[in-house]
């Protein structure tokens, strides 16, 4: 709205959704399951949800959509998590997650192209974000514009494909 980007790419954490704005358009991308990620050895007696209330976890910062749904998903398995990590890096999440350092909520999408290490658990409710793109309406067919989101379109087909 300010001005500042031509395109934005965004996510949407189920149950908070971006608002929407006069003058923008949305375009789906995708979506991808959020799993729970354990490490690969140890905390063996978690199965689920509602068993990880004693692991410590990485999170995103307070105020990132994927925190608040985060902290959400925990308290209604009836638990505050012991968040002992913060970064909006989901590769630091995966590192610390695969080095047995915390327990994370994580998209798929972080996986594509290469094996994880994590065990995968997948929630009761299977919830989902959604990848999309926004951008001013009287933009929507300037070239530039439209070509970009062609590109990120053939490249989430590719990227579907692995998954």
């Amino acid at each position: 709205m300010a001005r500042d980007f031509d395109l934005v790419v965004a996510e949407q954490y189920p149950g908070h959704a971006a608002q929407h704005y006069q003058g923008l358009d949305r375009q789906h991308l995708t979506s991808d399951e959020i799993r729970l990620a354990l490490p690969p050895r140890g905390f063996l007696d978690i199965e689920d949800l509602a068993s990880a209330r004693e692991a410590p976890w990485v999170m995103e910062p307070h105020g990132a959509a994927s925190r608040h749904w985060a902290e959400q998903a925990c308290r209604q398995a009836g638990f505050d998590p012991d968040v002992r990590f913060e970064t909006a890096d989901l590769q630091a999440h995966v590192r610390l997650v695969e080095s047995g350092n915390a327990v994370a909520f994580l998209p798929d999408l972080v996986w594509v192209g290469r094996q994880p290490e994590a065990r995968l658990v997948t929630l009761e409710t299977s919830p989902s974000r959604t990848i999309f793109t926004s951008q001013r309406t009287a933009s929507a067919r300037h070239p530039a514009i439209m070509a970009i989101r062609e590109a990120l379109q053939e490249t989430v087909r590719d990227l579907e494909s692995l998954w």
